[in-house]
């Protein structure tokens, strides 16, 4: 069993419109949306959702009234203003246990929250694990992870040979889970100001875990000179720039009807290359 990660220095950059198409391409790939903080990939690839499981990553400070004496003590060592009244605030709590440490009475304990979901689906082109992060919460790296170890049990079930994990943009704890033990990552960048800046942080990651990396210029038409300096600094790096994907409307547009843009319109300038690149891609796991 293969894995690919495809990830970015920033957002935006085209990882979901690369998976995606790339989805289509494999035929017998599991499919992992591994950006759980903002997931997207299903807006293109309508999953069925079979499975749902609650993802209890942190915890929640919870007052027990009964023993409360109100002395106040939580309230003044609580650095993030979480409790209030004798209150908790569920969005303020982090969870570090400093008020039941300091409570006399103890009166206070620590709860597993459920802080999202993570799903486990079949797509047209085939099953697919995601998740969902609720709004405010952490520990998104945990849930990467385990978005990951449902994608390689569909993977084993279902004898596929490859995984597609399309990763959180950055350098984070997200970034990380969804890089380790991978076969290769595809990093996606783009022609602008910061695109070796972005770039250079994600290789860095990757050679640090002795991931072999690849480079794919989307948009690489908007600014010939810096397209130019990311392929110089790929070269110098022995780094294959394995892919430069011409800017055209047609791949919002396949965004915007919900379509994987090979699909949407097979035979342009953008499915072309993306084709290309999935070849070279595909050469290089053998």
């Amino acid at each position: 069993m293969k894995q690919i990660a495809i990830l970015s220095g920033k957002g935006g950059t085209g990882k979901t419109t690369i998976t995606a198409s790339f989805a289509v391409l494999a035929h017998n790939a599991v499919i992992a949306d591994c950006d759980v903080d903002a997931a997207d990939l299903h807006l293109i690839l309508d999953p069925h959702v079979n499975v749902k499981q609650e993802f209890k990553g942190s915890k929640l400070a919870v007052i027990d009234k009964s023993k409360c004496s109100e002395c106040d003590e939580c309230e003044r060592n609580c650095r993030f203003n979480a409790i209030k009244d004798f209150v908790v605030d569920p969005v303020l709590c982090e969870g570090c246990g400093v008020c039941v440490y300091v409570c006399p009475e103890k009166a206070i304990r620590l709860e597993e929250k459920v802080s999202g979901y993570a799903f486990i689906s079949e797509t047209r082109y085939g099953p697919m694990a995601h998740a969902r992060l609720n709004t405010a919460e952490s520990n998104s790296g945990k849930l990467v992870s385990l978005v990951r170890q449902n994608a390689k049990q569909l993977a084993e079930k279902g004898k596929r040979d490859l995984i597609l994990i399309d990763g959180p943009p950055g350098i984070g704890c997200p970034v990380i889970a969804s890089l380790t033990g991978v076969d290769l990552t595809l990093i996606i960048t783009e022609p602008t100001m910061s695109g070796i800046h972005d770039l250079q942080r994600v290789l860095e990651v990757a050679k640090h875990f002795g991931v072999t990396s690849a480079v794919c210029i989307n948009m690489y038409d908007i600014n010939i000179e810096n397209t130019e300096r990311i392929a110089e600094f790929c070269n110098r790096n022995n780094i294959e720039t394995v892919g430069k994907i011409p800017f055209n409307p047609i791949v919002t547009e396949a965004m915007v009807a919900g379509k994987p843009v090979v699909e949407y319109s097979p035979k342009s300038g953008p499915s072309n290359e993306i084709r290309e690149m999935w070849n070279k891609v595909r050469r290089g796991l053998e």
